[in-house]
């Protein structure tokens, strides 16, 4: 058995947001509330696990701690006298932890974590606040990590969660998976929420591993789930082909030594043939709900490349096409970043040189390390070796990951 730090570690990763979705329930939707508790029992584990040893069910022992602090914490309440609903969630607490003090019953809860995204994203949230807050409380991103993947400074996105939990207990916003005919207005954001948590699993944004698995897997059993609760849903379906066909090449993109591994060079053998086939079936499934939106689209364009046996196989043209229509449908700096790649590879890098000029001449991406990136890998084709020097430079200055920072040195030496 691993040492308990590693364990203690590992479970927090993974199911920290589970955990968290669970208190919220019993807690009768108080956000921040269940936070604290949660925080609690992972600092009891703290001192409890190496004088006692790592329970054989970390994560059923963490929520029997957190519902036990809860129900000190009510009691005490009660002392001082304590509202209705408050003596409603200590009744419900006592009653869970009599009839499973073990804490084993969280599986009998699998939608906590479903319940918990439709919640973030109930309409009376602004559409950003929504994935944000789903961001930081069910998938355990950090608040400087949520800030990054919205592009403002963290103490900004720590006011904005602040006053969405504050909103949440005010408004009195229930915590349930909302009926079939509230559920659209809703998915858009929960879709995204997945969307962006595996996208911080499959690129991470900071550090020294380029992938977190455990976010990616998360974000896997959540659209699994979306997917069986809205299954005519065709977005839905396709953000699933999406996620899938990106995760089976995840192995090959990190070298023996955690280096990155650009797609043209990685071991197709490796490729998992089976996430693939899913993939595709559910892109299929998706044409067949009449869907070609953001998600289709992308699912498509991953379809592609996971279609192609050798790189010289791929069909870039398509792949331009399909970028071109994903900016008239999601318009956003990150897709035309994509497209210029994509027209490089299609029709040279000069060509796609130009959008990328566009791009930087506009202002948009200044900190995004991968806009200097491509612009370097294109002059360096071009022969530009000086040029290209000076935007690997300007690249390095804002890579936040180990293994691309090795990546773009490598390269840099390569052109000087």
């Amino acid at each position: 058995m691993p040492p308990w730090p590693s364990i203690l570690e590992q479970t927090y990763r993974t199911d920290h947001g589970r955990i968290v979705a669970t208190l919220i329930r019993v807690m009768g939707g108080d956000f921040a509330s269940a936070e604290e508790l949660v925080q609690e029992a992972f600092e009891a584990a703290l001192q409890q696990w190496p004088r006692d040893g790592v329970p054989a069910e970390p994560r059923a022992w963490l929520i029997r701690a957190a519902r036990n602090k809860a129900v000190d914490r009510m009691r005490r309440g009660v002392r001082l006298g304590a509202r209705v609903d408050e003596l409603e969630v200590l009744a419900r607490l006592e009653q869970e932890l009599s009839t499973t003090p073990d804490g084993a019953d969280w599986q009998a809860h699998p939608d906590d974590s479903l319940r918990l995204l439709f919640t973030c994203c109930h309409p009376a949230l602004a559409d950003d606040v929504q994935v944000a807050l789903a961001l930081r409380t069910l998938c355990g991103l950090t608040t400087d990590e949520v800030a990054r993947a919205f592009l403002v400074p963290p103490a900004t996105m720590a006011q904005r969660l602040v006053r969405a939990q504050r909103k949440i207990r005010d408004a009195g916003i229930p915590y349930v998976i909302p009926e079939l005919d509230a559920l659209a207005e809703r998915t858009h954001g929960v879709l995204h929420a997945i969307y962006l948590l595996f996208s911080e699993g499959y690129a991470a944004t900071e550090g020294d591993a380029l992938l977190r698995v455990d976010l990616c897997a998360e974000a896997l059993r959540l659209a699994r789930l979306a997917r069986s609760l809205l299954p005519r849903n065709g977005e839905v379906a396709s953000l699933l082909s999406m996620l899938l066909l990106h995760h089976s090449r995840h192995r090959a993109r990190v070298a023996e030594d955690g280096g990155l591994v650009l797609l043209d060079r990685q071991d197709r053998s490796v490729w998992d043939a089976s996430e693939i086939a899913e993939g595709l079936a559910q892109l299929d499934a998706a044409f067949a709900l009449g869907a070609f939106g953001p998600y289709t689209i992308q699912a498509a364009i991953a379809a592609l490349h996971a279609q192609a046996k050798r790189p010289e196989d791929t069909d870039w043209e398509q792949i331009s096409a399909l970028y071109h229509r994903l900016s008239e449908l999601a318009p956003s700096p990150v897709v035309e970043l994509n497209r210029a790649a994509a027209v490089a590879m299609a029709q040279g890098p000069a060509q796609g040189l130009a959008l990328v000029d566009d791009l930087e001449a506009s202002g948009r991406l200044t900190s995004y390390h991968l806009l200097p990136a491509a612009r370097a890998e294109l002059l360096r084709r071009l022969g530009r070796r000086e040029e290209s020097a000076a935007a690997y430079r300007r690249a390095l200055a804002l890579v936040r990951t180990e293994p691309e920072r090795r990546f773009l040195e490598e390269r840099l030496r390569e052109v000087i």
